[in-house]
This record gives C-alpha cells, sequence and structure tokens, in this order.
C-alpha cells in the first residue's frame, strides 16, 4: 500500500504535468477555451487525426476501468451489506445472481442519470462541482474518523446520524451566506475541513468521557 500511495503520486504529478502542458498550448495557439472543454477541442480539432485517435482511446481506456470499478464496489455492497442476501440461506444461487444483476443494471441507470444531470448542469468544470459535493458528504466522515482517532469518548449513538446531518446543513447556509459572514473572503475547498470541524464538535457534545454513564436523551 505504501509503495501504490508513491507510485500514485507520481501517476498524478504527471497528469498534472500534462494538463499544464495543454493550457500552455491552448495559450501558443490562442484557443479561448478553459475548464473541461479545453481537453476534446485540442484532440478533435487542433491535433493530427491519429493523435486524436490516441487521446481518445486513451480516455476511453482510462473512463472504463474507473466507472465499472466503482459500479462493480456499489453492487457488492449493495447486495452483501443492505439486501444481505449472502446471510439469507433461503436464497439460491440463481436467485442471488438475478438480484446482482438486477442491482448491477439500476446504478448503470444512475450513473447515467447523473451523467445527463452533469450534462444539463453544463458547468466549465465539472470537478469543481464533484469537489464541492465531496465537502458536503465527506466531512461528517472525516469527523467521525478524527472523533474515533483522537479522542476516547462515550458517544450517545442514537445521536450521532443526527449530528452527521446537521453538519452539512450549517455548511450550506454558511456557503450560501459566506459574503455576509466573511466579507472578501471566499470559501472553497475548505468547506470540507469546516464540515469535519462541525461533525467533530456535535460529537463532542453528545459525548462522554470514559467511564461516565451515558444519560438517556
Amino acid at each position: 500500500m505504501v509503495v501504490l500511495g508513491f507510485i500514485m503520486l507520481v501517476v498524478i504529478f504527471l497528469f498534472l504535468f500534462l494538463g499544464g502542458l495543454l493550457y500552455l498550448y491552448a495559450g501558443v495557439e490562442n484557443i479561448p477555451v478553459r475548464g473541461d472543454h479545453l481537453f476534446p477541442e485540442l484532440a478533435l480539432h487542433h491535433m493530427p487525426h491519429f493523435i486524436s485517435i490516441i487521446f481518445i482511446i486513451a480516455l476511453i481506456s482510462a473512463l472504463f476501468p474507473s466507472s465499472d470499478g466503482a459500479i462493480t464496489a456499489l453492487t457488492s455492497s449493495f447486495c452483501i451489506d443492505i439486501l444481505g442476501i449472502n446471510r439469507n440461506l433461503a436464497i439460491d444461487e440463481n436467485k442471488r445472481k438475478k438480484i446482482r444483476y438486477r442491482v448491477h443494471l439500476s446504478f448503470i441507470l444512475v450513473f447515467l442519470i447523473f451523467v445527463m444531470i452533469y450534462k444539463w448542469i453544463s458547468s466549465d468544470s465539472m470537478i469543481g462541482i464533484i469537489l464541492k459535493v465531496a465537502a458536503y458528504t465527506y466531512g461528517p466522515l472525516l469527523g467521525l474518523f478524527s472523533f474515533s482517532i483522537l479522542t476516547r469518548r462515550r458517544l450517545l449513538h442514537q445521536w450521532v446520524p443526527w449530528v452527521c446531518i446537521l453538519s452539512p446543513i450549517l455548511c450550506f447556509f454558511l456557503d450560501k451566506y459566506q459574503e455576509y459572514i466573511f466579507g472578501g473572503f471566499h470559501i472553497g475547498l475548505e468547506l470540507l475541513l469546516i464540515n469535519g470541524i462541525f461533525t467533530f464538535i456535535g460529537l463532542l457534545t453528545i459525548s462522554r468521557k470514559p467511564g461516565m454513564p451515558l444519560a438517556k436523551p
């Protein structure tokens, strides 16, 4: 895992370097395209045909394993953890296979719907939208993980979901009215850290020191 981490650092650096080269090339050629539209514009209209074909093949080869791995992981998690098909002895193997196929096709449809929604949004930088969504969804996970690692306090578990729901809601209003609160300062990806802090504070509020009885709410 450690070796893979260093390898991924090199790969990410290479992608960033190549992306920077694309922007430099667009600037030299005076191509007025930015964001997510830059790559297809350069690949399809400003390069030789064989280079365009290589770009498209490389894009497809990078896209399909990522989407396939995500859909497969969601299918396995939903079938095993949510539906519990492996725990239910009354379901035979043929029925389990049918359930897996249906769940897999359902997640493919969900992915297609999200792709159409992103197409409808038509943002110049879709990665910005994805990171914004991740700031809301991963913030409570960050707070929960930090709380479990850094403290040994006992939680009132029935209140934990409410804390994890309330934190993103507070972040939404903070992001919406930040110009009235902070003036010229603009919150960007820091929203993920703020969301985690809100969750951590909420968990501290509903927790007790080790050895103390947990009072019923």
